[in-house]
């Protein structure tokens, strides 16, 4: 991680070369031109090509920028790797990772520089591997991975065993067990991707089904019976496929021991050979297995689809198998090879040839370089009617007894006379042992490469029979439906060959390449013993040699490490010249003379060619990008500056007119609201007075209102004026509407006091009131004063105790004395 925050943002040339600095590059190329780019990444096989690339993958993942919604996308882009590796890469000889597939991937970035999505372009896996290995190599990872790590329950449904020796498709390069290979551990990993890339339980169990029943379609055993036709005498594999794919066992052992011939009218099936049963066998394998990593590359594809339509940049990455040469090479050797020299070809157009063309076209005074064109090696293979593989065509397609003698023949005819062609037959006495009679040697841009062509017509035929075809399309595992259509069955044109379907598919490639900025990685193997920090001089001096590097350095060191067209020159820099900014309306080539001018670029810095100034130096350069990105800061704050402005002039507006608003509105609220209360104060008034004038009709509705208003409002002051006794005569006068529902109150008042009064008088009180009115009805108008010693009470006695003698007091104590 340090080592990559070392290289992010960095000048290309400011820090030592590094995969790392390759990727900033490129990225922050798209980033700034939003042009798509190509890292081509190429090397020997076991060089260092697929680690490379990992690499690139992560340094994209870890220094992009990232938000939580893409997480997925870039953790798919990332564990999209071990899965491919696991069905695509083998141990070899030279490589103990070794990419028997070509890949392309195009991570696809939006406008802000974050990785959205991605797509894979999958190229001729090498299917023969599934059948067959060379001594000391392994089958795909895939199956000792399975083998390895799986747990015991799944293998016990797809009936496996652990030691891979039991299956002859994994025991024939006797390589099963390698100590620098870790398959449990590699097993944990493509299962924890599985579950990333969005795969569902179905898809694994169809998956790894299909797996399995390769395994088991190796451990066919067929023999012969009396008329040497092949049978299968135990069926117990066969009984194992059937229920992993999903069909009859005695369909599937029928397709593998008799091939159906069409005539005109009828199907008449044919018993095979034990050499067509095996044939039958090995080719059902290999086509099994092949359309399975199509599927698989395009289930990964459909994971990294990224579904908005916005604009988005590219990095290509290309990841293809490397110049291989082993003691015995057959036919994916040499497409292998063919795809190298496509590439160094394409690599010697793009830099060597087209530079040097490119400073003549410009008018810049240039000393040719001499360096090796292996045009003619590719013309040697693809050539038109001309080439190897289309003669390998005819061969494959020709009437009559075709075979890969009859093919090597056919070479001699039509190529002997090529100068980077030889065979046993055309070659020197000196030169004869070296190749066999059923060899013939190229000389490739890398050296010298005998391929044998045993098997070269099979191969690239790559026939399976109809009748097995037919077996395969019924079948109910989805992933093979998916692989093995009904209407391929009704076409009845010949499909194209493995190399003629390798040359289109290269020539689309080469297409996808040139229409990016490329960027190059070169690896350089450093020794044929799989050893770390162990050099090779003649190994590397060798490969330096023919991948030509010593003659792009001398182009490099001779010409001009940076060009660009007028136009796009002026548009990226024409900030830093007061000319220039923002617009300038003469030619360009005249705006770019005055802005160097004004940067001070010396005349020994740079070139002026027709078309596009070219920079010699990668100072000049650094010097002008920072300049450019000092610039960009004052710019960017300007920019900000008067942005920020604008939006808070626009928020203060947009505020003050709300304010406006809410003021106006809340006016108008208040203005109703007094309004409302007006009215209602006007109808009050105009109804006290109605009901005023006419208080002394009947009750209607014009003073129902206003009579019980008077009514409550008396009552009310009533409660106020109540006499508290019975000789307070006073009474509140009430108007005239109340003057009878008065005087009942009056009496009711009354009564409540007088009954209050009577209540509270004791025996003694009421005797002596009684007293009183008889003493009234004797001295009333008979005596002076009398009615003011009315309210005198009756006394007892008129002669207190104090009056009488003790003694005599004490004698009438007991008596009572009135």
């Amino acid at each position: 991680m340090s080592q990559m925050k070392l290289y992010q943002g960095v000048n290309f040339f400011e820090l030592p070369p590094h995969v790392y600095a390759i990727a900033d590059n490129a990225y922050r190329m798209m980033c700034s031109e939003l042009t798509n780019h190509l890292i081509l990444i190429s090397g020997e096989s076991g060089a260092g090509k697929t680690e490379a690339s990992k690499k690139i993958l992560q340094y994209f993942a870890m220094t992009c920028p990232m938000t939580e919604s893409l997480q997925i996308a870039r953790d798919r882009l990332l564990l999209s790797n071990p899965v491919l590796e696991a069905f695509g890469n083998a141990k070899t000889l030279r490589n103990d990772n070794s990419s028997r597939f070509g890949k392309y991937m195009d991570i696809q970035f939006d406008f802000k520089g974050i990785p959205v999505g991605g797509h894979i372009i999958s190229y001729l896996i090498e299917k023969s591997r599934v059948v067959y290995q060379n001594h000391g190599e392994r089958n795909f990872h895939i199956f000792y991975q399975l083998l390895e790590g799986g747990e015991e329950k799944l293998l016990t449904y797809l009936g496996l065993e652990r030691d891979p020796r039991l299956y002859k498709y994994l025991s024939q390069g006797r390589g099963t067990n390698e100590s620098s290979i870790n398959d449990k551990n590699d097993w944990k990993t493509i299962s924890n991707a599985f579950s990333v890339i969005d795969f569902t339980e179905d898809d694994l169990e169809n998956l790894f089904g299909i797996i399995a029943s390769v395994l088991h379609l190796g451990n066919i055993c067929f023999g012969e019976n009396h008329q040497g036709c092949a049978t299968v005498p135990v069926i117990r594999e066969i009984k194992w496929i059937a229920k992993l794919l999903g069909f009859q066992p005695s369909v599937l052992l029928e397709a593998l021991t008799h091939r159906k011939i069409e005539a005109q009218t009828e199907e008449v099936m044919c018993p095979l050979t034990l050499e067509l049963s095996v044939f039958a066998r090995d080719a059902m394998a290999k086509a099994v297995y092949g359309r399975t990593f199509t599927w698989l590359v395009n289930k990964i594809n459909a994971s990294l689809v990224n579904k908005e339509f916005t604009q988005k940049t590219v990095i290509g990455l290309l990841d293809i198998y490397g110049f291989e040469v082993f003691d015995k090479n057959g036919f994916e050797q040499f497409c292998i090879n063919y795809c190298n020299e496509k590439l160094q070809q394409l690599l010697i157009e793009s830099t060597l040839k087209a530079e040097q063309a490119e400073y003549e076209l410009e008018g810049i005074e240039w000393e040719p370089i001499q360096y090796f064109n292996n045009k003619i090696i590719c013309d040697l293979v693809e050539e038109r009617h001309k080439g190897i593989i289309s003669i390998l065509d005819e061969e494959c397609i020709r009437p009559g007894p075709a075979t890969d003698l009859s093919f090597l023949e056919k070479l001699e005819e039509r190529v002997g006379k090529h100068a980077h062609f030889r065979t046993r037959k055309l070659e020197g006495p000196m030169g004869r042992k070296r190749i066999g009679w059923m060899e013939f040697q190229l000389f490739h841009y890398a050296g010298e490469v005998t391929y044998c062509t045993k098997g070269f017509l099979e191969k690239n035929n790559d026939l399976l029979y109809r009748h097995l075809k037919e077996v395969l399309c019924t079948s109910k595992n989805s992933i093979l439906k998916e692989c093995f259509l009904v209407a391929e069955l009704e076409n009845r044109k010949r499909s194209p060959t493995v190399g003629t379907q390798f040359k289109t598919s290269l020539s689309s490639l080469l297409e996808i390449l040139i229409s990016k900025e490329p960027s190059y990685i070169r690896c350089i193997k450093p020794n044929n013993r799989k050893e770390p920090s162990r050099f090779d001089d003649f190994l590397v001096r060798h490969q330096v040699k023919y991948l030509g590097l010593m003659e792009h350095l001398r182009v490099r060191r001779a010409g001009f490490a940076y060009r660009r067209k007028y136009e796009h020159f002026l548009q990226r820099y024409k900030s830093l010249c007061p000319d220039t900014w923002p617009h300038w309306q003469g030619p360009p080539a005249e705006g770019v003379e005055r802005l160097i001018k004004y940067i001070g670029y010396k005349p020994q810095e740079y070139k002026l060619g027709r078309t596009k100034i070219f920079i010699r130096f990668p100072r000049t350069l650094f010097a002008t990008e920072d300049a450019f990105e000092f610039s960009k800061h004052q710019l960017v704050a300007k920019i900000q500056a008067t942005y920020k402005a604008c939006l808070e002039r626009r928020a203060y507006v947009e505020k003050r007119q709300a304010a406006i608003r809410l003021e106006a509105h809340w006016r108008g609220a208040l203005a109703r609201r007094e309004m409302e209360r007006r009215k209602w104060a006007v109808r009050i008034i105009r109804k006290f007075i109605k009901g005023f004038i006419n208080r002394d009709k009947p009750l209607c509705p014009d003073n129902e209102e206003f009579i019980v208003f008077v009514r409550k409002n008396y009552i009310l002051n009533l409660r106020y004026h109540v006499p508290k006794n019975i000789l307070d005569k006073s009474w509140l006068k009430p108007p005239g509407i109340l003057k009878n529902a008065s005087d009942l109150l009056r009496k009711m008042c009354t009564r409540n006091l007088v009954r209050k009064y009577c209540r509270g008088l004791t025996a003694e009180r009421k005797a002596l009131m009684q007293q009183k009115v008889v003493t009234s009805a004797i001295f009333r108008g008979k005596k002076e004063g009398y009615a003011e010693s009315l309210n005198q009470p009756f006394a007892d006695s008129r002669i207190d105790e104090g009056d009488i003698n003790p003694k005599v007091l004490q004698l009438i104590s007991s008596e009572k004395i009135q």
